[in-house]
């Protein structure tokens, strides 16, 4: 029994083009994967090491990632943001970030105190925030520096800028938005309280990068598995009985 092969233009076109979506998507998961193995190794080493004292200055941002750091502060409220849509145990919550001026230095560094539960009516928690200096130790997170978001971005003016802070939750954390907006210089990274620290910290479970590696790898071999199975139904569709 012979068979022909006989596809139309449109058909192999339309496949092939699908079909290299669906591997470019699987090859983005399996990247996305692997990126965040990477960044768990990173941090198993760093959290190995200890604690150093925190620079003035930090030239290779992703060479410091993780990196265990500490330095005695006084937290400034004024400009705390609380980070919304973030979950503890399926309860709906903000981060508290919270800037410090530095000892001995001008700068200020964001220090992410951890996890308050939300409130009725989307209202913003109460904040309690120890006063005068304070010993902080941490690790150094870097924040996206891309997103999508919904937000608006905030106007220059005194009453919009008022409004803000009066707020101050924000959907995601732009570290360039932050220092434009706040009247002091201040490090462009985040630094993550230590579970054991005195410093004014809440619920600080900070989830390990590598907990979704599993998760990014079943997402591209699903894409894989749906690009050869659209190449088996173009064949299969196609393959026809000759008379």
């Amino acid at each position: 029994m012979k068979y022909t092969f006989r596809p139309s233009v449109l058909m192999t076109l339309a496949t092939v083009l699908v079909m290299a979506l669906c591997i470019k998507l699987g090859y983005w998961q399996y990247n996305r994967a692997q990126a965040k193995q990477a960044l768990q190794i990173q941090l198993n080493a760093r959290l190995a090491e200890p604690a150093v004292a925190l620079p003035d200055k930090i030239e290779d941002l992703d060479a410091w990632r993780y990196r265990r750091i500490k330095f005695f502060g006084v937290y400034d409220t004024r400009y705390q943001i609380l980070l919304d849509n973030q979950v503890e145990s399926t309860v709906a919550g903000y981060h508290v970030l919270t800037p410090m001026r530095v000892e001995g230095s001008r700068l200020y560094v964001l220090v992410n105190r951890g996890w308050v539960a939300g409130v009725a009516n989307r209202k913003a928690p109460e904040i309690t925030t120890p006063q005068g200096q304070q010993m902080v130790e941490g690790d150094i997170s870097l924040p996206a520096a891309k997103f999508f978001t919904l937000e608006a971005a905030p106007n220059s003016d005194a009453k919009s800028q008022s409004q803000l802070w009066q707020d101050h939750v924000w959907e995601n954390l732009d570290m360039q938005r932050y220092a434009k907006l706040v009247p002091f210089a201040v490090q462009p990274f985040v630094v993550r309280l230590d579970a054991k620290s005195e410093a004014g910290g809440f619920v600080r479970n900070w989830p390990p990068p590598g907990d979704r590696v599993s998760m990014h790898l079943g997402y591209a071999y699903q894409w894989f598995g749906f690009a050869l199975t659209l190449l088996v139904i173009y064949i299969v569709l196609n393959l026809k009985k000759k008379d």
